[in-house]
């Protein structure tokens, strides 16, 4: 690729999520400097989403950075979209009319890929690697199906741009063997692909870049303990500046729990929750047929504190717990106690984390960061959740903890583009 095309071409970056869509636009840029920030290689020029996909209405929002290069949209509702590749039409189509900015400069399409298997690079998408991705759908099946249906949609829409695909579980490659392989029969376990793959890599990937710009130090010279805390949620216990642990195994449904995932549990504790009896028994008589698609519904779509307080938003569950639970100790988890329950289960398993990648780093850690939209918004979890680990000799500044501005913004899709901007062989 030559010329200004190839220089200072557009990527976009696309994260599908299992109800919607998030689209970021940027230019290469160049120069970066040593410890610099994620955004030193890419400068941003809009950023648009699509939410409700599956559960309408949907409302759809396109932000220009630059207000002279079109109209903005805030929240419209709109009623021509009903799955992904639909939702991606629909920018495309609101990019053309409403925007100076022209797609025909779009060189490379990066897709966010929740899981790749033993993809442990970026790819480009073809053939071969579209179905790989495909047969990797039940293993995370509230993301990747929608991310292939992107990509279909781009590279018809798009055919003169490179569509690339980055996987949130290439970031945990350098996960020991020990460490991710299963108790379990290793022919079988290597056969069908069974082992922790961990998950959220490409914000890891971001915050390690950003922690080491805010310490000044190179990135392979820190170990820390990193939390994305959102309605996914897990942690990842990095040494010298790579993946050595993470919460999340072979699905995204391990480790913590989340808005509707259940988190570590009992393997066995499915079996029962569905057993007719009613009870814990081994009486043939009284089981029942429980296929792989009802556990994973159960424990992907009907567990985590939606189960625990019917609601998936982790700051609701917050403020009622703040106005209901006074100082009174937790008893059940009935009534109003409901929220604090949830609370406290969450805080208690983030803690039981943060403990174990303490002992994992031999005690040496440069920093507990706190990342996802309940690390950067719940004050009160992130109080609860140095207090519970003190021990280890966190301490938390309260007038600090209590003045966070997030600045928000587009984590994943910004990570993409800038490996995207970095790697050379993309730009020849």
């Amino acid at each position: 690729m030559t010329g200004d095309r190839g220089r200072h071409g557009l990527i976009l970056a696309i994260n599908a999520g299992s109800s919607s869509l998030k689209i970021s636009l940027f230019r290469k840029v160049n120069h970066p400097s040593e410890y610099g920030k994620p955004n030193d290689w890419v400068d941003l020029l809009l950023v648009s989403s699509i939410t409700n996909i599956s559960s309408p209405p949907t409302k759809f929002t396109f932000l220009l950075v630059s207000h002279s290069q079109g109209r903005e949209a805030k929240k419209e509702p709109i009623d021509n979209v009903h799955d992904h590749a639909s939702a991606f039409a629909h920018f495309l189509d609101y990019l053309k009319k409403e925007s100076a900015i022209d797609r025909s400069a779009v060189v490379h399409v990066c897709h966010r890929v929740v899981h790749g298997g033993d993809y442990f690079e970026p790819v480009i998408i073809d053939s071969d690697s579209y179905h790989h991705i495909e047969k990797l759908s039940d293993l995370a099946p509230l993301h990747n199906g929608a991310a292939l249906s992107v990509m279909k949609a781009c590279i018809e829409a798009l055919p003169d741009a490179s569509s690339i695909a980055y996987f949130d579980t290439s970031f945990h490659r350098s996960i020991p063997l020990h460490i991710a392989s299963y108790a379990i029969n290793p022919e079988v376990a290597q056969k069908r692909g069974l082992k922790k793959y961990g998950f959220h890599g490409l914000s890891y990937a971001y915050i390690l870049g950003a922690t080491a710009h805010h310490l000044q130090r190179p990135a392979s010279a820190l170990n820390l303990i990193v939390m994305h805390l959102g309605s996914g949620a897990s942690v990842c216990a990095i040494r010298n500046g790579t993946s050595l642990d993470t919460s999340m195994g072979l699905t995204p449904v391990s480790g913590l729990p989340g808005a509707t995932r259940c988190g570590v549990i009992d393997p066995s504790l499915v079996f029962h929750y569905t057993n007719r009896a009613g009870r814990i028994t081994h009486d043939p008589s009284a089981a029942i047929d429980v296929r792989v698609t009802q556990a994973e519904d159960i424990l992907n779509k009907q567990s985590g504190w939606c189960a625990l307080t019917g609601t998936a938003d982790f700051s609701e569950i917050v403020r009622r717990m703040r106005d209901s639970a006074g100082g009174q100790e937790l008893r059940d988890w009935q009534g109003e106690g409901k929220w604090r329950l949830a609370f406290e289960l969450f805080v208690d398993r983030i803690a039981g984390f943060v403990g174990q990648y303490y002992v994992r780093l031999g005690g040496r850690v440069d920093a507990l960061v706190f990342s996802g939209g309940i690390g950067e918004k719940s004050v009160e979890l992130r109080e609860a959740v140095v207090q519970s680990v003190g021990c280890l000799g966190f301490e938390v500044d309260p007038h600090a903890n209590s003045h966070v501005t997030g600045q928000g913004g587009v984590v994943i899709d910004l990570e993409m583009a800038k490996e995207c901007a970095q790697t050379d062989e993309f730009w020849k």
